[in-house]
């Protein structure tokens, strides 16, 4: 028996996959990792409505230039003539994005809230979209600075309810957080306590964002968070620790690279060309990803296929989020010739009255890329037809109680916890700190200089929480469950 036949017996592989949140930051303005049939997506499913001032100008502006650089096949781009267009009402085959949508930016409460609530209008109750434009599903708004002077209980009053409000009132649209944009006082100062206080918000409520301070905190290199370097929204940095912002991070990469091959010039008021790319970049991958969660949102979380018989010739495919059961109640037959395809973000389990008869062909895969039943191109073939295999009993989850993988650096087990848990990384070295922060993106716990990666919070209230690590130049963050 081939490997695609041993499939149907079981499998079982768990995968973290949250497809409804979004974290776009540096290490996504990779845009020649989308695929041409991706981007078509986006322009076809999303309308787009942004708001914002000067700062936020910075990604339309890229976005503008960018669409010769890739004609003319910057970094070894090779899409379709104006892949990259956009303009108001999409025509010409454009990405549909209203700029200059809503007045001002969202540094001004309540006028970002009330500006939103007049372009949307009353709320539809088939679509959830807004009476007066129905075909935006996403609103974008963007900062001028104004974080920086925000206390704790400013942003939670002033920005993450209200934002979290509109969410909640228009569930058809998806709204999009941002941070704000660097201005030289560093780790310490207040505004990357409220960039950290929005970041934390947003991984632990499941929520979309758009990380400017992050994208403009590195060089496309990723190898220096110049933000520690009190680097401001100019991309100057103090090189010295000597108090001076001394050089530019941005213009010393485009001096080393090749214009209109590996950057281009643009527009980007108050900074550099460098980072207008890179927040263009980032943008795209940023709709593309949605665009995957709202085609998503059709598909079930979890799905048992019960009494079902497959006959010869055709083709079906079932697909779920979370967790496929086949046979659970009663039987599921695949007769011969007949293809049948099994997509999870988790877990396939074939139970007892599953049965393939021999010459079917089946398929059963986690997807690791988001890709389910609406993107196969053709039905998926086994490689040969299988030999005739029944269930003849369920497997346990063999991946159970273990050490859940929670990110590419950092694990928390047990997840969830009754506030006692150990946190597993890749690095060598201890971590400079640790913080803890609740749902509401505040932070209760910070530990300095630690010795030991267990912790004790059997006093704290069961919820959901953010756990964040840090080392040089490096960190890490992960949600876990304290019951």
């Amino acid at each position: 028996m081939n490997k695609s036949a041993l499939a149907f017996l079981m499998i079982f592989l768990s995968i973290n996959l949250c497809y409804s949140q979004i974290i776009i930051n540096h290490t996504n303005t990779n845009i020649t990792s989308l695929t041409e049939a991706e981007i078509v997506d986006a322009k076809q499913i999303l309308h787009i409505a942004y708001g914002h001032t000067s700062h936020g100008s910075q990604v339309t502006d890229g976005m503008t230039s960018l669409v010769t650089f890739a004609n003319n096949g910057g970094k070894g781009m090779n899409y379709s003539y104006n892949i990259f267009r956009w303009n108001n009402g999409g025509s010409s085959g454009a990405l549909d994005l209203h700029d200059y949508a809503m007045g001002g930016d969202v540094g001004y409460f309540p006028d970002w809230r009330d500006n939103t609530l007049n372009y949307l209008g009353a709320v539809d109750p088939l679509t959830g979209r807004g009476e007066n434009n129905p075909d935006v599903n996403v609103i974008m708004w963007s900062w001028c600075g104004q974080a920086a002077g925000y206390s704790e209980t400013d942003m939670i009053n002033k920005y993450l309810t209200p934002m979290s409000l509109l969410e909640t009132t228009y569930w058809g649209v998806k709204f999009i957080y941002m941070t704000c944009h660097l201005n030289g006082t560093g780790a310490s100062g207040n505004l990357n306590l409220r960039n950290e206080q929005i970041r934390n918000y947003c991984l632990a409520n499941n929520k979309i964002l758009y990380d400017f301070a992050d994208i403009e905190s590195y060089d496309p290199d990723g190898l220096t968070n110049y933000m520690l370097l009190y680097a401001n929204d100019n991309c100057d940095y103090d090189s010295d620790n000597n108090g001076s912002l001394d050089k530019n991070w941005a213009t010393a990469w485009q001096n080393t690279h090749t214009q209109n091959v590996d950057w281009y010039s643009c527009s980007c008021q108050h900074s550099q060309s460098l980072n207008g790319n890179q927040k263009a970049y980032a943008a795209w991958v940023l709709f593309v990803e949605i665009t995957k969660a709202i085609k998503l949102e059709s598909i079930p979380e979890d799905l048992e296929v019960n009494d079902t018989l497959i006959s010869s010739t055709f083709n079906a495919c079932f697909n779920a989020q979370n967790d496929i059961t086949v046979a659970k109640s009663s039987t599921v037959i695949i007769e011969n010739n007949a293809n049948a395809t099994f997509i999870a973000g988790n877990s396939i389990s074939f139970l007892p009255g599953f049965h393939a008869q021999e010459g079917s062909y089946v398929d059963a895969h986690i997807t690791t890329t988001g890709s389910f039943c609406d993107d196969l191109p053709a039905p998926i073939m086994a490689a040969e037809p299988v030999v005739e295999k029944s269930a003849t009993e369920p497997i346990a989850d063999e991946n159970e109680n273990q050490p859940s993988s929670l990110s590419a650096s950092m694990k928390v087990y047990p997840n969830p916890n009754n506030g006692q848990f150990t946190l597993f990384t890749e690095e060598k070295e201890m971590p400079e700190n640790v913080s803890i922060y609740n749902s509401k993106g505040q932070k209760i716990k910070q530990l300095d200089k630690i010795s030991s990666l267990e912790f004790n919070m059997l006093n704290e209230t069961p919820g959901l929480y953010v756990v964040r690590v840090t080392w040089h130049n490096k960190d890490a963050s992960q949600k876990f469950i304290i019951r």
